[in-house]
């Protein structure tokens, strides 16, 4: 795969793209305001989030400048040129293989002596290149004063400096596009001794190359294996010499490159904003930093995580969401109202029972499929993603994962990974592709294992918080055998599975109030998205279960599993909602519902149903994406031991419960 391709000339200022629109480029740190420029620049909307690791999905989007149309890349976040996570990677091949008309470098007013470094590789790289300077509102609040014009002089490059979340400097941005042109900008120069070495590996470079030949020799020193392939490739038979000259200079080099490299980088950057960036004597302390203070400290922060998940999860989504828009929507709506009319209707137009069974009868599409996908799912989600949304603007998500790290670390993870975690409460397929944002595959088969056993996507959470909030101690048990499970599956996966827990970086944005613009326009935007995929995934549930029904083999299956039901001390018609959950987890978490609002399951059974169906088997859609990241071996075997220990732990539970008659 060749992500470097033949350079152009420096006077072939313009890439077009094979639509004939010139192409833009976002790059930077994740969380700088990226996908906010994104959408100001196109008016297209993408998740904007205020953690990193959502954005490995490149988005595009299109804009007219000055009568001029571009193409708008929005890449993942990245911290160098060189690539560590895969994330990284993307970004990279993008900025590279997509040869872009201008490179937008957007990093942080707040973080800027860290940042820029990036922008000096940008440089060093010889791209065609403009500084975004952002938030600096609030830079400004914390004192920081930056003399853009003087960082431009200094650094050689347009520099602007915006806070787009507010729309200051968009219209400074737009005007860089439409006038971009060839940037010379002095490249920095490094120590002597590296800059004789590096005049030696590139005067043994003959191939073209879309990056800058000092740039490529510093990623051959760097030990960049994609790098190294391409230049075999272009190189030919005079790779050996080169080969054995970089070796040479890395043998020398062993012992601190990656450090001297920093640090000379660091120096370069002091010198640079030395009198362009002052901080004030005294810092001034926000009420948001107090707060992040607060969330990270154990001591404080798993109170406030005790808080969030009770008004948040529980109250919120399981007594408001999950009971009270449920009992409107799915108690009175539809089976007082709608069921009854429809079910009229049908019968009077459609003359044949069978027929009318697949419409409006015990599985029918509507009376059974839209009744569960509007009246019980669909409330959930929304109060769901809607605190989500909430969480995920203010900033809390990273700080999250600070602060479970170490947790996470006994189970072979790292505090990134509580990201796809947490979203997995919102829609476990969803999750299961966000964990290729995970450093390694060791890492990303752990935590797609977890999420298909241990994590209820938000409408099964939000169904068997309403079902199990009812019985007492029933909600204790169920979170309490969860934990368990997680926590001892994820020990004998970090064991088992050979490779160590990488070091774990992440990237702490402000805490603020969210935008309830922002956050609607996320629910509405992630509720679309549900919806559409589940609507039809519940009809086809229902067209299936039809034909089960009518040629009989929906009873066998029955039949098939009263014996496993009778194992989990659960009563037959336990097992039409474990037949549901094949389709969707919470398609089978609406069936316990249904059996719980007919008084068929006392508070053992319906813990132990609850329990067995949040382990069950992955869902279609889930199971898919698994296949798809993970591949058939590992999804099979996933899928495989899931359904295992699934009925396995049910089995056990309702054993303890039994002999323990704590239900």
């Amino acid at each position: 795969m060749s992500i470097f391709k033949k350079k152009a000339s420096c006077h072939e200022t313009v890439s077009v793209a094979a639509s004939g629109a010139r192409k833009v480029a976002l790059v930077g740190n994740p969380n700088v305001g990226k996908s906010v420029l994104f959408n100001a620049l196109t008016g297209a909307y993408v998740t904007v989030s205020n953690y990193p690791g959502t954005s490995v999905e490149v988005a595009r989007g299109n804009a007219v400048i000055d009568g001029v149309q571009y193409e708008v890349i929005d890449t993942p976040g990245m911290y160098s040129i060189l690539p560590i996570t895969e994330e990284e990677r993307v970004a990279r091949e993008i900025l590279l293989n997509e040869r872009p008309h201008l490179v937008i470098h957007v990093l942080d007013a707040r973080n800027l002596e860290r940042m820029l470094p990036m922008t000096l590789q940008l440089i060093e790289a010889e791209l065609p290149l403009v500084l975004v300077v952002n938030i600096m509102d609030e830079a400004a609040r914390l004192g920081l004063e930056i003399d853009i014009p003087e960082l431009s002089r200094r650094l050689g490059i347009p520099v602007i400096g915006a806070a787009t979340a507010k729309k200051v400097g968009l219209s400074e941005i737009r005007a860089a596009i439409a006038s971009v042109h060839p940037v010379t900008a002095p490249v920095p120069r490094y120590a002597p001794e590296l800059e004789e070495d590096l005049a030696e590996i590139t005067e043994l470079l003959r191939g073209e190359y879309i990056l800058s030949r000092k740039a490529m020799a510093l990623l051959l020193l760097q030990g960049d294996t994609e790098v190294a392939e391409l230049v075999a490739k272009l190189e030919g038979d005079r790779y050996g010499t080169l080969e054995a000259c970089v070796r040479e200079k890395r043998f020398k080099r062993r012992d601190s490159f990656h450090l001297d490299l920093s640090l000379e980088r660091k120096a370069i950057v002091q010198k640079v904003l030395d009198g362009t960036f002052r901080v004030p004597a005294v810092r001034p302390v926000t009420w948001s930093e107090r707060l992040s203070r607060l969330t990270l400290r154990p001591i404080t922060g798993v109170p406030l995580l005790i808080v969030v998940l009770y008004y948040g999860l529980y109250k919120f989504v399981g007594e408001f969401g999950a009971g009270t828009l449920v009992d409107l929507l799915e108690g009175k709506v539809f089976e007082e109202w709608f069921n009854p009319w429809i079910t009229g209707v049908v019968n009077n137009l459609i003359p044949w029972e069978i027929i009318r069974e697949l419409f409006v009868g015990e599985y029918g599409v509507i009376t059974l499929g839209m009744r569960y996908a509007v009246g019980i799912i669909l409330p959930i989600v929304a109060t769901f993603f809607l605190f989500f949304s909430m969480l995920e603007d203010s900033g809390y998500f990273p700080r999250l994962a600070l602060l479970v790290d170490r947790i996470f670390k006994k189970v072979g993870l790292t505090g990134r990974a509580v990201i796809p975690m947490v979203l997995g409460f919102g829609c476990d397929t969803m999750a299961t592709m966000v964990t290729r944002t995970l450093e390694t595959v060791r890492e990303r088969v752990i935590a797609t294992l977890l999420l298909a056993l241990a994590i209820p996507c938000s409408a099964q959470l939000g169904v068997i918080l309403a079902l199990l909030s009812k019985a007492p101690g029933a909600l204790a048990v169920w979170l309490g055998c969860l934990l368990l499970i997680f926590l001892l599956v994820g020990l004998l996966a970090a064991r088992v599975l050979p490779g160590e827990t990488p070091m774990f970086y992440m990237e702490l944005p402000p805490m603020r109030l969210p935008q309830w613009s922002n956050v609607l326009t996320k629910t509405v935007s992630r509720m679309q998205w549900y919806f559409m995929e589940i609507l039809p995934l519940f009809i086809v549930a229902s067209v299936l279960l039809w034909l089960g029904k009518i040629t009989h083999f929906f009873e066998k299956m029955v039949d098939a599993m009263t014996p496993v039901m009778g194992a989990l001390g659960l009563p037959k018609e336990t097992a039409v909602s474990f037949i549901f959950g094949f389709f969707r987890r919470d398609y089978g978490a609406a069936g316990l519902y249904d059996l719980q609002t007919k008084g068929i399951l006392n508070p053992r059974q319906l813990t132990v149903a609850a329990v067995t169906l949040t382990l069950f088997i992955p869902c279609v859609a889930q199971f898919l994406i698994m296949k798809k990241e993970r591949g058939w071996k590992v999804s099979l075997s996933i899928g495989l031991f899931v359904s295992t220990f699934a009925f396995g732990s049910g089995w056990v539970l309702n054993q303890v419960l039994l002999a323990t008659g704590i239900l």
